[in-house]
């Protein structure tokens, strides 16, 4: 244990100057892989699936942002229910989960990484690893490119797994396993980690607990690989939330968590120096006349900061927020129906220009025009067949 400073004035213009250090080698890291991308807007978009009759694997896509071309690839890499994807911050290099409950005879989820062909698209295995527990369904790549941490839900903990310089994945140096329950008799008798995210600055992961209706805090070294309780340790959420993902406004300033169980988003004012999240707002993500089942399952920020999007499945639409630019509160603009079954994951290209939602149980995906000044979405028409599709992740193309 480290003593207290005994300047804190100091103390904090200390840590500011190391977050905006990591800070900037997060940005160092991620310049050489966006800088034609985003730009000009160019972009494979890989999309994760659950395998099965009408999927293998993980399907591409072709994408020009300016022009709304589209140009299917099929399916890129033959491997089971790789759920959820994560792209190296610098190397061309892509990470899946694989949402399984054993794997080489262990009882344990895995994690295969690819190497990505910018120009073509296709992937190719490098090597796969242990999730550190079972049903893992969710995992990011850290700023610095030094690690990827996974969410695994059936065991409910967190790992990480420290990458070589090849990009191949390394056992877990790191696995914390939750405790717990909360009041849902069907859902969460037992942790179940949803999601985990780090903080812009790549000191603190977040990891959504829906089991235990807690976002858990951990200090992180990318370095050592490891994960460490923090103080305060968790957000606590309203009994019977299941808090599944989490997004950070693009300023840092405040942060956001879509429950599961109870369709609802809470908004958090996010403390940078301390990572402390404070709630102050919970919002309903259903019409207040919706009477049906319905549950959520994504949360994103657009670019811009000006809008946050929430996913209903039952209800199968995307609910639209406006953002306060005075405290990150939420404000209802629009329900938008996504044209299928079950939408989970959706993603916002780079640009802004376009979302790209994940019809699960209708094995499509569907595209949507964003407008930049109020938020809505509007039907390009563009709908595309793949199989029990989850994931959405952009790559930028020379």
């Amino acid at each position: 244990m480290h003593s207290l400073p005994r300047h804190p004035r100091r103390a904090r213009a200390a840590a500011l100057f190391a977050s905006l250090a990591t800070l900037g080698l997060s940005i160092a890291c991620l310049a050489p892989a966006h800088a034609a991308g985003p730009d000009a807007g160019h972009f494979t978009v890989y999309v994760g699936t659950y395998t099965g009759p009408k999927s293998q694997g993980i399907y591409a896509f072709h994408f020009d942002a300016a022009t709304g071309t589209v140009t299917e690839l099929g399916c890129v890499a033959k491997v089971t229910h790789p759920a959820f994807l994560a792209l190296h911050p610098r190397k061309p290099c892509l990470y899946a989960v694989n949402e399984v409950n054993e794997a080489s005879g262990r009882k344990t989820g895995a994690v295969t990484a690819f190497a990505l062909d910018r120009e073509t698209g296709r992937l190719t295995l490098i090597n796969q690893q242990s999730s550190g527990g079972a049903g893992p369904c969710h995992l990011t790549v850290d700023a610095t490119g030094r690690a990827v941490l996974v969410a695994n839900y059936g065991g409910g903990s967190v790992a990480v797994l420290p990458l070589q310089p090849d990009g191949a994945l390394a056992e877990p140096s790191a696995v914390v396993q939750h405790t717990g329950s909360s009041v849902n008799p069907s859902r969460q008798r037992q942790p179940h980690a949803h999601s985990v995210n780090l903080s812009p600055d790549n000191r603190f992961a977040f990891v959504a607990d829906l089991g235990i209706d807690q976002v858990r805090v951990y200090r992180f070294d990318p370095t050592r690989g490891t994960l460490e309780a923090h103080d305060p340790p968790a957000a606590t959420l309203a009994p019977g939330a299941g808090p599944r993902h989490f997004a950070f406004h693009p300023s840092g300033r405040w942060a956001y968590v879509i429950n599961e169980l109870q369709s609802t988003v809470t908004a958090f004012a996010y403390n940078a120096f301390g990572g402390r999240l404070t709630a102050v707002q919970s919002i309903p993500t259903l019409p207040a006349d919706f009477t049906g089942a319905s549950t959520t399952a994504e949360i994103v920020v657009h670019p811009s900061g000006r809008f946050a999007y929430g996913s209903n499945r039952g209800h199968d639409s995307l609910v639209v927020f406006a953002i306060s630019p005075a405290d990150g509160t939420l404000r209802v603009i629009e329900h938008v129906p996504t044209q299928g079954r079950t939408p989970r994951n959706f993603a916002i290209d780079p640009t802004g220009r376009t979302l790209w939602v994940a019809n699960q149980g209708s094995d499509n995906l569907v595209l949507f025009r964003v407008d930049p000044d109020t938020g809505r979405l509007t039907p390009t028409g563009q709908r595309f067949e793949v199989g029990s599709p989850v994931c959405v992740r952009f790559s930028p193309r020379p």
